[in-house]
C-alpha cells in the first residue's frame, strides 16, 4: 500500500504533534539524532554507523538502536509514495535533514519529497519540493570529508552546512565565546550558549562536550 510518511526532527517535535493532535491520523516517525556532532560514516544506518554513533552519544549499541534505529525501521522497509520532512532551520536540524536526504538518495527513492521548515514552536514557516539525487554525495562531502560544496539547496541547508563546517574551528564565534567565558561556571556558560547561539540548535549535552574538549586542549 502506498502512503505518506512524515519524518520529524526528534522526539520533542513528535511529542508536540501528538499532544496537539497534529497529523494524528498520519504516519509519523521521529529521527532522534544529533548528526552535527561527532563521527559518522558513509554507510548510513549500518552496524558501523550504529557503533560510531552510540560511542558519540555514550550509550550502548542496544540503547542507540532502541532510541534511533528501531523507530526508523518501518521507514526503511516501507512502501511509501511521499516523504514529508519536518525540520527546523538551525544547524542541528539541517544536518539531520541532510542525513535523511542522503539515505533517500542512496536507496534510489523515486517518490515525492517535501520539506516543511518549522519555527521554534514547531509552526510551519516554509516548504520546498526536493529532488533527492545528489544528497548522498553531498553528505559524504560534508560529514565525512569536511569539504564545502559549491552548490547546496535549499538555502537553510546551505546555511546549516556552513555553520557545521566552521563551528568547532578555534576561531569560530562559538569557540571564541567559550574562550572568552572560560572562567564562568559550566551551568551558567551552558545557559549563555543556548541563548546566544540559537542558529546552531545545539543542546546542553553537545555544549557540555564542546566545553570539556576545549578545556582539555587549553
Amino acid at each position: 500500500m502506498k502512503e505518506t510518511v512524515h519524518i520529524l526532527n526528534g522526539q520533542a517535535m513528535y511529542n508536540h504533534f501528538k499532544k496537539t493532535h497534529f497529523l494524528e491520523k498520519e504516519w509519523m516517525i521521529p529521527f532522534n539524532e544529533a548528526m552535527c556532532y561527532g563521527e559518522t560514516c558513509s554507510d548510513l544506518f549500518s552496524q558501523e554507523f550504529i557503533d560510531l554513533r552510540a560511542n558519540v552519544h555514550h550509550v550502548t549499541t542496544a540503547q542507540y538502536s532502541k532510541i534511533t534505529i528501531e523507530l526508523l525501521k518501518p521507514f526503511f522497509k516501507g512502501n511509501f509514495s511521499r516523504v514529508i520532512l519536518w525540520f527546523d532551520t538551525d544547524m542541528f536540524c539541517q544536518i539531520n535533514l541532510l542525513t535523511i536526504l542522503a539515505w533517500l538518495d542512496h536507496t534510489n527513492y523515486q517518490g515525492e519529497v517535501n520539506l516543511h521548515l518549522v519555527g521554534d514552536q514547531f509552526e510551519l514557516i516554509d516548504n520546498f519540493a526536493l529532488e533527492v539525487k545528489g544528497y548522498d554525495s553531498l553528505y559524504k562531502q560534508v560529514l565525512i570529508n569536511k569539504e564545502s560544496p559549491e552548490h547546496i539547496v535549499p538555502a537553510p541547508l546551505k546555511k546549516g552546512v556552513e555553520l557545521y563546517l566552521n563551528y568547532l574551528n578555534p576561531d569560530s564565534d562559538l569557540m571564541l565565546f567559550i574562550q572568552k567565558h572560560r572562567d564562568v561556571r559550566e551551568n551558567e556558560l551552558l545557559y549563555l550558549l543556548l541563548n546566544e547561539f540559537k542558529d546552531y540548535g545545539l543542546g546542553d549535552l553537545q555544549y557540555s562536550e564542546i566545553i570539556k574538549s576545549y578545556l582539555q586542549k587549553a
